[in-house]
C-alpha cells in the first residue's frame, strides 16, 4: 500500500479516538446535568467528517455527517438532548468505531491495485437550513490491517518548542562559526606569505632547504585542513537548515483544528441576528502554525460579528435597494509568500466614508476640512476605523462588541506582526483582510540604519529598495514625494525621515538618498534611512519597551556580537506617519542645504509644467536657487512649513484649488511671510485685474502675452 495511504490511516486512526471520547465525555456530563458543549461537540463531529473524506472513508464520513445533522438540530432548537436523543447520538458513535474497527480485518486490494483516491475538492458551509439525514450509504472497501502500521506519537506543544529552540541554539553557534572560518583563511594566508618571504632559505645551506619543505608542508596541510573544515561547515549547515525546517513544520497544523468552529458559530449569529445569508467557509485546510491560528480565533470571530452585525442588512432594506433578500458572508483562508492570508467579506452597505470621517475629525484623528476641499483619501479614512476606541456604530448590540470597535483585531496583529486592511467590495459590501507570516517567530526582516542605530523592518513589507538623488524628490502640497513606477502606471509615494518619524532628529546626508519603499496594505511609504544593511531570516522575539507602548514594536532580533535589534511595525509607523504627516514633512529628509545653487531662492508657482520648466531654466541660467510648486496651496503650505527659506515667489493667477491672488493675500496676512515680495505673471491682461493684483500686495504684474525673459530678470532685480 502506498506509505502516504498508511501515514493518513494511522493519523486518522488517531484522531477519530480523540474525538469520539471527547464527545462521549460531553455527553456524560450532560446526563449528570452539567451543561452540553454543543459547539465542540459539532465541531469535533465536522472535523470527523473531513478526516474521513480525506482518507476516502465514504461509510464513516456518511456516520460523521449524521451525527453532525443531529448536533445541528439541537443547535438550531429543531431537538432536545432527551433520552432518545442521547441513545441516538451513542448508537452513531458507536457505529463510527465499528467502522474503523472494521479496517484491520478486512481484506487487502487485489496486487497492483494499491493507492491513494484523488484529492476532494474542501466543502464549504452553505446557509442556515437544517442537514438532510440520508440513508447510510453501502460499506466502503476495506484497507488491510497494515494500514494502521505506521505509528503516530503525541506530544505537549511544550516539548515541540523546546526542540525548536533547541535547533535555533544549533543554528546560532553555526553562525559563530562564520568568525573561526575567517580566522583560519587568515591563517592560511599568513603562511603562504611567510613561505614566500623564506624563500632565500632554499637557496642557503642543507638546514635552510630542509625548513623551506617543512614549511611547505604545513602550508599544504592547513589549506586542505581548511577545505575539509569548510566542506564539513557547510555540510552541518545544510543539516542543521533541514533540521530546523522539519522542526518547524511541526508546528503546523490545518486551520480546522483551531478555527473549524466559526462556521457553526457564524450560522448561529445569522440565525440570532433574525436575517438570512448564504455563509461560505473556505480554505479550512491550510496550514499554519499552532499559536498563530489560536491567536486569530478572538479577532476573526470580532470580524465575523462585525459582518453579521453591519454588513447583513434586513431582507425589507435588501429588497427596497435591489438586493437579494438574502445576504452573504465569507470567510476564507490562503497562503502566499509565506503569509497566511484571512478575509472576512460581506454583500452589505460597505464602510461609510462620511461617517468615518465625521468621527475621525470629532476624535481629532483629522482635522476639519471646508467644503471647497477634497475629502481625505479612502485608504487613509479606512485606515482610522483600526484607531483604539474607533467606532460609528449608532447603537451598541451583542453581536457586533459593544462599541470596542476594530482596534482590537488591530492589536492582535500587531502582535502577530501581520498587517489588517479594509476595502469597499464591488458592487456593494466590505472586506476586512489579515495577513499574518505562517511561523510565529522565524521570519525575513530587513535590517537597517536610522538615527545612529540598528532597527528591523518585516521583509513582508519591503517592496523595493531604493537610492536616490536628492533632485528625484519633488513637493506635492508641502510634503515631499516620490514618482515611481509600479503596476505599469506613475504612483506618487510619500517620502519620510524613519529618525523623524521615531521622533529623533533628522540626520543630515549628503549625496544619493537610501530608502526602502513600504507597503502596507494599500498604502506605500519611502523611509529614508542612513544605511541599508541586509535581509536576514531570523527568530523575532518579544520585547518589552518604551517604544512598543506606542505599538511602533513588534519585537526584536539578537545578532551575534551586538545589540539586540529592534523591529518596527510598519502599521503603526504608517498610522504615526498619517496623524503627524504636516510636522514631518516639515522636519524635512535631512538633506545638506550645502548643495544647492548659489543665489537667491525662488519660488515658481504654476500649475502648468512647461511654464514651469521655462521659468526654471531661464532662472537657473542666472543663477539663482529654483523651487517648484504645482499650484497656490502647494506654495503655502511648503512656505508655512518653515522648511523653506524663500527670497521671491513668482507665482499665475489661474490655478486649481487656490489661485495666484488667494496665495498673494494669504502671504501677506500671515506676520512671517508678508515681507517676501511676489511678483504675478498670468495671461490676465485686465486693468482690473492688474489693479487688483497691486493693490493685494503684489511687487509687479506680467502679463504672458508680453513675456520677455529680459523684464523679467529686471524686474527681479529690483525687487531683490
Amino acid at each position: 500500500m502506498n506509505e502516504l495511504r498508511q501515514e493518513l490511516l494511522a493519523a486518522f486512526e488517531v484522531e477519530h479516538r480523540e474525538h469520539l471520547e471527547a464527545i462521549r465525555a460531553a455527553l456524560l456530563a450532560a446526563e449528570r446535568g452539567e451543561p452540553f458543549e454543543l459547539r465542540d461537540a459539532f465541531r469535533r463531529a465536522h472535523s470527523l467528517k473531513g478526516a474521513a473524506r480525506a482518507v476516502d472513508l465514504p461509510a464513516v464520513e456518511e456516520r460523521a455527517h449524521r451525527l453532525e445533522a443531529r448536533f445541528a438540530r439541537l443547535g438550531e432548537g429543531d431537538a432536545t438532548l432527551d433520552a432518545a436523543m442521547l441513545d441516538a447520538l451513542r448508537g452513531e458513535l458507536d457505529g463510527i468505531e465499528d467502522e474503523v474497527a472494521g479496517l484491520a480485518a478486512a481484506p487487502g486490494p487485489a496486487p497492483g491495485q494499491e493507492g491513494i483516491p484523488g484529492p476532494r475538492p474542501p466543502s464549504f458551509e452553505h446557509g442556515t437550513a437544517e442537514a438532510a439525514e440520508p440513508a447510510p450509504a453501502a460499506a466502503a472497501p476495506r484497507p488491510p490491517a497494515s494500514a494502521a502500521a505506521a505509528e503516530y506519537l503525541r506530544l505537549p506543544t511544550t516539548q515541540v518548542e523546546a526542540v525548536a529552540d533547541a535547533a535555533r541554539l544549533v543554528a546560532e553557534a553555526l553562525a559563530r562559526q562564520g568568525g573561526l572560518a575567517a580566522g583560519w583563511r587568515s591563517v592560511e594566508a599568513g603562511l603562504r606569505g611567510l613561505r614566500r618571504s623564506a624563500a632565500v632559505l632554499r637557496r642557503a645551506d642543507a638546514a635552510g632547504r630542509a625548513m623551506a619543505a617543512d614549511l611547505d608542508a604545513l602550508v599544504q596541510q592547513v589549506a586542505r585542513l581548511g577545505r575539509d573544515q569548510r566542506a564539513t561547515a557547510a555540510a552541518v549547515e545544510a543539516a542543521s537548515t533541514a533540521l530546523r525546517q522539519r522542526v518547524e513544520r511541526l508546528t503546523l497544523v490545518p486551520a480546522e483544528t483551531v478555527l473549524g468552529s466559526l462556521a457553526p458559530m457564524l450560522r448561529e449569529l445569522v440565525r440570532e441576528s433574525g436575517r438570512t445569508a448564504t455563509l461560505e467557509v473556505a480554505g479550512l485546510e491550510v496550514q499554519a502554525d499552532r499559536a498563530v491560528l489560536q491567536a486569530l480565533k478572538d479577532p476573526v470571530t470580532h470580524l465575523l460579528r462585525n459582518a453579521v452585525s453591519h454588513g447583513l442588512e434586513l431582507p425589507a432594506e435588501r429588497a427596497a435597494q435591489g438586493k437579494p433578500a438574502e445576504g452573504s458572508v465569507a470567510l476564507r483562508l490562503a497562503t502566499s509568500g509565506g503569509m497566511l492570508r484571512l478575509s472576512v467579506s460581506d454583500d452589505g452597505p460597505g464602510p461609510d466614508l462620511a461617517r468615518i470621517e465625521a468621527t475621525g475629525v470629532a476624535r481629532g484623528l483629522l482635522p476639519p476640512r471646508r467644503a471647497d476641499q477634497p475629502p481625505p483619501p479612502e485608504d487613509r479614512l479606512l485606515a482610522l476605523v483600526f484607531e483604539p476606541g474607533f467606532s460609528t456604530a449608532a447603537t451598541v448590540d451583542r453581536l457586533s462588541g459593544r462599541g470596542i470597535g476594530l482596534s482590537v483585531v488591530a492589536e492582535a496583529m500587531r502582535r502577530l506582526r501581520g498587517t489588517v486592511s479594509m476595502r469597499p467590495r464591488q458592487p456593494c459590501g466590505t472586506e476586512i483582510e489579515l495577513a499574518v507570516p505562517l511561523s510565529a517567530a522565524r521570519q525575513p526582516v530587513l535590517l537597517m540604519e536610522a538615527a545612529g542605530q540598528s532597527w528591523g523592518l518585516p521583509g513582508r513589507v519591503v517592496e523595493r529598495l531604493l537610492r536616490l538623488r536628492p533632485d528625484a524628490v519633488e513637493s506635492v502640497e508641502g510634503r515631499p514625494v516620490l514618482r515611481i513606477e509600479s503596476g505599469g502606471r506613475d504612483v506618487i509615494v510619500p517620502v519620510v525621515n524613519l529618525g523623524s518619524l521615531l521622533g529623533h532628529a533628522a540626520t543630515p546626508a549628503g549625496g544619493p538618498l537610501q530608502a526602502v519603499l513600504l507597503c502596507s496594505g494599500t498604502r506605500r511609504l519611502a523611509l529614508v534611512v542612513e544605511q541599508l544593511r541586509e535581509v536576514r531570516t531570523l527568530d523575532v522575539e518579544s520585547v518589552d519597551v518604551t517604544l512598543a507602548e506606542a505599538g511602533l514594536v513588534t519585537g526584536a532580533v539578537a545578532l551575534e556580537g551586538e545589540a539586540p535589534v529592534v523591529v518596527l511595525s510598519p502599521e503603526a509607523l504608517v498610522s504615526r506617519w498619517l496623524r503627524q504627516e504636516g510636522p514631518l514633512a516639515a522636519a524635512g529628509l535631512g538633506l545638506v542645504a550645502a548643495e544647492a545653487a548659489p543665489g537667491a531662492t525662488i519660488l515658481v508657482v504654476d500649475d502648468s509644467i512647461t511654464t514651469r520648466t521655462l521659468e526654471k531654466s531661464i532662472l537657473e541660467a542666472q543663477g539663482f536657487r529654483v523651487l517648484l510648486s504645482v499650484d497656490g496651496l502647494d506654495a503655502l503650505n511648503r512656505l508655512r512649513s518653515g522648511d523653506l527659506l524663500v527670497d521671491l515667489v513668482v507665482a499665475d493667477v489661474e490655478m486649481p484649488r487656490m489661485d495666484g491672488f488667494a496665495l498673494l493675500q494669504a502671504l501677506k496676512n500671515d506676520p512671517r511671510l508678508a515681507a517676501i515680495p511676489v511678483i504675478l505673471m498670468t495671461s490676465r491682461a485686465d486693468p482690473e485685474d492688474v489693479r487688483r493684483g497691486l493693490e493685494l500686495g503684489a511687487g509687479a504684474y506680467i502679463t504672458k502675452q508680453k513675456f520677455d525673459q529680459r523684464e523679467l530678470l529686471a524686474t527681479i532685480g529690483q525687487m531683490l
